[in-house]
């Protein structure tokens, strides 16, 4: 898996993201730049393909520094319930802060989430048997009974319809203002390349780390704080996209091994691609209606899901 190829893959989806869709545009019209296909093309195609680069590289990222800490590689924001807790912030901050501006409901978000993560970990810490299995199952569990607490207090408040719609992932309704706080994922991966090393080692356990002279909880909170930032910025914006951040960094680290300063790159591009190429799909299976993104990553990711647990348990 060369850095080269997968540069040349997200180069292809991308222009071939960028000329797909209801309305029909060619290269050429793009030469008139006050038609209505270049308004198009500004307005709706640009936005929507800067959204899901950054979004399948934030949330690919996320996984990868979740699975790096918690010494897991089934653990990622779907299956730690990083995802529910944003969502359960999202409730609050509709029922609390009704006139609150987009930016303060990711504030929000991004303490749910942080709180989601620390609780996670605190309950991985008192966990004797760390079966890879086990701990997943047990993320599962703790994110379907914070999605049971937004469900009730969304049906008690009458907004369950509003919070269904966080449920599906969705471009189609990716336009320009409405996506740039996405953008908040660049510094972040960027802190992410930095740090690398030092979740690396953290990786390897705590008392290995402060053996290293590491400050071990601080770091791990550094990259629950990355983690949680991405999430709520993703899910607030686009909505729920599952298994992004669980298979992408298995995938990785099957052809690049675990260090992760060296996987970081790959597994943003091969995230962007991988979300790429499923919108692709899903905008084109049914044309010229549109699959939504959740739904076609579910499918895909939930098979590949499937096939990486079976190799694991051949291989055990």
């Amino acid at each position: 898996m060369k850095t080269k190829y997968l540069i040349i893959a997200l180069i292809l989806a991308s222009l071939l993201s960028l000329f797909i869709g209801v309305s029909n545009i060619t290269p050429l019209d793009l030469l008139h730049f006050q038609s209505e296909e270049t308004q198009i093309f500004l307005i709706s195609r640009l936005p929507r393909l800067m959204a899901i680069i950054l979004a399948g590289s934030g949330m690919s990222i996320a996984g990868l520094i979740m699975q790096q800490l918690s010494r897991n590689k089934f653990v990622s924001p779907t299956t730690a319930g990083t995802l529910d807790a944003t969502r359960l912030g999202i409730l609050v901050s509709m029922l609390l802060f009704a006139n609150a501006s987009t930016l303060e409901k990711m504030v929000v978000a991004f303490a749910f989430a942080l709180g989601g993560n620390l609780l996670f970990m605190q309950i991985l810490d008192r966990i004797k048997f760390k079966d890879a299995i086990f701990i997943p199952l047990v993320g599962l569990m703790f994110g379907n009974i914070l999605s049971s607490i937004t469900t009730f207090f969304a049906y008690r408040a009458d907004v369950i319809q509003n919070m269904s719609a966080w449920l599906q992932g969705d471009f189609s309704m990716i336009m320009k203002g409405r996506y740039e706080l996405l953008y908040i994922s660049i510094p972040v991966l960027i802190i992410a390349y930095l740090y690398a090393n030092r979740f690396t080692v953290a990786g390897m356990g705590e008392d290995f780390s402060k053996n290293l002279g590491l400050a071990y909880k601080r770091v791990v909170n550094i990259g629950l704080i990355l983690v949680a930032l991405i999430t709520a910025t993703v899910v607030l914006t686009v909505g729920m996209i599952p298994f992004l951040g669980l298979i992408i960094p298995n995938i990785v680290s099957i052809a690049k091994g675990d260090h992760l300063q060296k996987t970081l790159p790959h597994t943003a591009l091969l995230g962007a691609t991988f979300l790429l190429v499923c919108d692709i799909l899903g905008r084109v299976l049914i044309y010229p209606y549109e699959i939504s993104i959740s739904l076609m990553v579910g499918v895909i990711g939930s098979g590949i899901f499937l096939y990486l647990l079976f190799r694991r348990k051949a291989y055990a």
